[in-house]
């Protein structure tokens, strides 16, 4: 009887553990994702790393940039006009056409230099922005190439002999997506934050101008 009960239960114990061995599988964390990588998707992952750290630091000194312009009194204001100014009162104070043209040149020179300084560091999120997913689809490719070799090396098309390859497709992939997206997004805001300075000291040049015009008029 006993023996009969053993010799029921020993093929629900086989069927046991082929179910657990089939269970355990590839490991899809995080971790083990990044471990079946090959090199060639990890040096692609490296390079993505690099773009976001990079990315980082141009957001950081953007940020601190405006906040500068912001609280120190409108200071890319303050630089366009003390330009302005300056030039007008070299010319001896004189109000006449030369006088103007001189002073409005020198308006826009200092304009020119001030959406430089904080257009600084744009064309790097541009950058970053635009090849980041690029590169995470190079390593997409690499990844799935690396599984139909597997497929052929080993002769097998389970789940375990692509694993190495999908692990390098969907890490690569996501990985140039999350550098992109947030550099796409603040290259956005920031060059809306440029344009509106830009606006602001053009206001204030042309509002120079006028005065020094109905001023040559006065006299």
């Amino acid at each position: 009887m006993i023996l009969a009960q053993l010799a029921n239960f020993a093929p629900h114990s086989t069927g046991l553990a082929m179910f657990q061995d089939t269970a355990a599988g590839p490991d899809f964390s995080l971790l083990g994702l990044l471990n079946n990588m090959g090199w060639p998707a990890r040096i692609i992952a490296l390079i993505l790393f690099i773009m976001s750290i990079w990315s980082l630091a141009v957001m950081i000194k953007l940020e601190e940039a405006i906040k500068i312009a912001d609280r120190s009194k409108k200071s890319h204001l303050a630089e366009v006009v003390t330009a302005g100014l300056q030039e007008f009162k070299s010319t001896g104070g004189a109000v006449n056409e030369e006088t103007i043209e001189s002073s409005k040149r020198a308006l826009e020179r200092a304009e020119a230099i001030v959406h430089a300084k904080l257009k600084r560091g744009l064309g790097v999120l541009a950058t970053i922005g635009s090849t980041a997913p690029f590169v995470g689809l190079l390593g997409t490719v690499i990844g799935i190439l690396n599984a139909f070799q597997q497929i052929a090396t080993q002769k097998s098309s389970g789940i375990g002999a692509v694993a190495g390859g999908i692990s390098e497709a969907l890490v690569t992939t996501a990985f140039g997506l999350l550098v992109a997206i947030p550099a796409v997004m603040t290259f956005n805001y920031f060059s809306g934050r440029v344009e509106a300075f830009d606006v602001e000291m053009d206001n204030s040049s042309s509002e120079l101008v006028d005065y020094f015009i109905k001023q040559s008029h006065k006299r």
